[in-house]
């Protein structure tokens, strides 16, 4: 009898880049709490259900000095994966194949273990072993990221995923199932008066279904294990593995309850515990999902981020500024669509110097002078205003910094991995580890030759070849904006 294939063989889920499971984020949490991560230039890094790797081997380029292991249950998954690493010729990561259930302390101690779009979407052994492994694996100082489907906002999610996997059962082929569920989900709607909230709840479902891609929908949402948990459930079984609760991998937004007065006053009536409020507000929240962050249980945490912990951060932003009127400056983070108009002089003399900076970060001892200058010298006081800052997402909070080309050089240098993906797929990491969309031929073009031997003439003559019918000129004009776009999306390297 023949072993059924992989459904991730079978159906490939496209494999990226996750900003927020890097070693840098994780040690940069771990820094705000009080703990004392390892170095992310030397650390270990565990990724269970790697699948090709789209997420490690992009840290792997980055960080040299760190070793990287990721193992998947999908065979054909970790053979791209490792078909991919030798292309690249990376020495400090292997993948292998391998059941979860099967796998245990020959691995070694790691310092970050991440886990992603795992907990949520495997049976409760599987759930329970991946706890118990983190629990078993991680270093003394150790993080584990763990993201899984939250309620109470995943029972709507639930829901629409029943009705559509119900239409649907009898279809065998992954992408008529997923054109029949997705089509009766359309026509439940179709059903309903205009205004209408079942209305309302399942276009919004039917416009997040369209926006991701088919293969990612398939495995998401027509899984045959789906189980979001609460945050206190999943709270309470990491500590039956002696780990506990350390922060999410993000920090809140602006927006968030947990920033309303009114409302912190109505969970501290309710409950003095710290998880009972974080599970109150994920009430208010209707949250849906969560990127946990755990540590051993041992350890005592800050939870007020102890200002001597910024002196030892870096600090960047990728916003862009225009001036405002009387003395205003208006910041925009053109990633996610962050905007700030600001009139408080300390926090534009900030914000300016960093977008000045960037793609590069700049250390807390050449910002504190900026600070001292109009009248911040106190730790605490710059503290918090630059943690305001990041919160409103102004400003990164940093770790680590990748190695990145110091300038635009005559003969930029692109990562291998970005001129590879500009070869083969439709998007690419950064080194800040980030994904950047290939939308523009030329500029895809241009990517692939940047190997450190191309000056801008000898750009020009590569892409009048590539691109005979476009006029010399317009491709000659398009050269610098093409080289700015690649050195600030941290796609150049040192």
């Amino acid at each position: 009898m023949s072993t059924p294939q992989n459904t991730y063989d079978a159906v490939e889920y496209p494999g990226y880049a996750y900003a927020h499971t890097h070693p840098d984020q994780l040690a940069l949490m771990s820094l705000l709490y009080g703990l004392e991560p390892a170095p992310v230039a030397t650390c270990r890094v565990l990724e269970v259900a790697c699948n090709e790797g789209g997420n490690i081997i992009p840290m792997a380029y980055a960080i040299p000095r760190a070793q990287f292991v990721g193992f998947d249950l999908a065979p054909e998954c970790i053979h791209r994966g490792q078909e991919r690493i030798n292309t690249l010729g990376l020495k400090n990561i292997r993948l292998f194949q391998a059941d979860l259930r099967k796998v245990g302390t020959e691995l070694g101690e790691f310092d970050y273990i991440i886990a992603h779009g795992l907990y949520a979407w495997v049976p409760e052994p599987v759930r329970d072993r991946l706890l118990a492994l983190s629990g078993e694996l991680l270093a003394p100082n150790g993080v584990a990221f763990v993201s899984y489907n939250a309620l109470p906002g995943s029972y709507m999610r639930k829901m629409v995923r029943e009705m559509m996997t119900f239409a649907a059962s009898e279809v065998e082929d992954p992408d008529k199932k997923l054109k029949a569920g997705i089509e009766f989900l359309s026509a439940l709607a179709a059903t309903r008066a205009e205004g209408d909230v079942y209305k309302a709840l399942l276009e919004e479902h039917h416009k997040r279904l369209n926006i991701k891609s088919s293969h990612s929908v398939y495995h998401d949402d027509f899984s045959p294990a789906y189980h979001p948990v609460y945050f206190s459930q999943f709270i309470e079984h990491a500590a039956k593995h002696g780990l506990q609760y350390l922060t999410e991998a993000e920090l809140p937004v602006p927006t968030d309850p947990c920033f309303k007065a009114g409302f912190q006053g109505t969970i501290k009536a309710i409950s003095t515990d710290l998880l009972e409020q974080e599970q109150l507000l994920d009430l208010a929240r209707m949250r849906m999902y969560r990127e946990t962050l755990l540590c051993r249980a041992h350890h005592q945490l800050e939870r007020k981020f102890p200002p001597d912990s910024f002196d030892r951060l870096l600090f960047a932003s990728p916003a862009v500024s225009e001036p405002g009127e009387d003395a205003s400056s208006r910041f925009y983070n053109l990633i996610g669509d962050k905007r700030l108009h600001c009139t408080h002089a300390p926090t534009i003399a900030i914000m300016e110097k960093l977008i000045n900076a960037w793609p590069h970060t700049l250390r807390y001892d050449e910002l504190m002078p900026i600070l001292r200058e109009h009248g911040i010298a106190e730790a605490d006081k710059a503290a918090m205003m630059l943690l305001q800052l990041a919160i409103s997402q102004m400003v990164e909070l940093h770790s680590w910094a990748p190695p990145l080309a110091p300038v635009l050089s005559d003969r930029p240098l692109a990562t291998p991995i970005s001129r590879l993906d500009a070869q083969t797929r439709d998007f690419t990491s950064t080194l800040w580890h980030t994904q950047v969309n290939f939308t523009d031929a030329i500029g895809r073009e241009c990517l692939k030759l940047l190997d450190g031997t191309h000056d801008r003439a000898g750009l020009l003559e590569a892409l009048k070849a590539k691109f005979p019918e476009i006029p010399a000129e317009d491709l000659k004009q398009g050269i610098e904006p093409n080289l700015k776009f690649a050195y600030r999306a941290g796609l150049l390297e040192a």
